[in-house]
């Protein structure tokens, strides 16, 4: 089908950020708005999904440090809210992601808790958005550390002991973040107590090691970085870097398998 022309009467939606696009959004809301408002049971509906979903819902637990921490939802909440239990029994909300926002459209999208367990680094997503911000707090007090980290996406968060972490970004895209093109992932790692600007990048970044899927772990004695990445879905490299090496090197062990 080479050469052949294809309709693509939409392609203006792709700007997200374009008063027709606001507009066509805006009518099309309008248009579903009216067509929902003459269900005559919606109320019904909602009543009755609401008392199948109000239960109390608890995850599995897991402990860090000397706390046990689980996620708890009442059946009420939005979000389920990150608890922790101490060793005697006393059990207080840790983090509660319905107090992100005020509209409620920020969401936990991910936890991690360095090697003592004394910090702990969590992402936010807004208005479900898959750029992410990082905040850094101290696990005793909660209190935010440090500048949070920007431009975050598909990110793991892996502590390197209470050092700092490893995070994936892409480049900042021009215009708009939601419907720009990103195919350069990229692997940092953030120092506790400095800033973003100082971020070490550990992989990609050039023509040669561009992908557009970048990841990292580390073993449990923290000596070996596992570095995973591909350019799509299908395939995979494996790197390893030996910290005990100076100056440590990635060596590849597989090359898209």
């Amino acid at each position: 089908y080479f050469g052949v022309k294809v309709p693509d009467p939409y392609r203006w939606l792709e700007d997200d950020l374009s008063k027709d696009t606001a507009d066509w959004v805006s009518r099309q809301n309008e248009v579903t708005s009216n067509y929902l408002k003459q269900i005559s049971y919606r109320q019904e509906l909602k009543q009755r999904l609401e008392s199948l979903w109000r239960y109390r819902r608890i995850s599995a637990p897991f402990v860090e440090g000397e706390f046990e921490y689980f996620y708890e939802n009442n059946g009420l909440q939005n979000q389920s809210v990150v608890q922790r239990r101490s060793t005697d029994g006393i059990t207080e909300n840790f983090l509660d992601p319905n107090k992100f926002s005020d509209n409620g459209t920020a969401a936990l999208s991910g936890l991690a808790f360095s090697k003592s367990a004394d910090l702990a680094a969590y992402s936010i997503s807004e208005a479900g958005s898959d750029w992410n911000k990082i905040f850094i707090i101290d696990v005793e007090t909660r209190q935010q550390l440090e500048t949070p980290i920007t431009d975050v996406k598909f990110s793991a968060i892996t502590w390197l002991n209470d050092q700092g972490f490893y995070y994936s970004s892409y480049r900042q895209p021009e215009g708009s973040r939601l419907s720009a093109q990103v195919d350069d992932h990229r692997l940092y790692f953030h120092q506790i107590g400095t800033h973003q600007s100082a971020d070490v990048l550990i992989f990609g970044g050039s023509d040669s090691g561009k992908r557009r899927y970048v990841s990292a772990d580390l073993t449990e004695d923290h000596r070996f970085l596992s570095i995973q990445s591909s350019m799509t879905t299908k395939g995979n490299d494996l790197r390893i870097v030996d910290k005990n090496q100076h100056p440590s090197s990635a060596v590849t062990l597989q090359d898209d398998f």
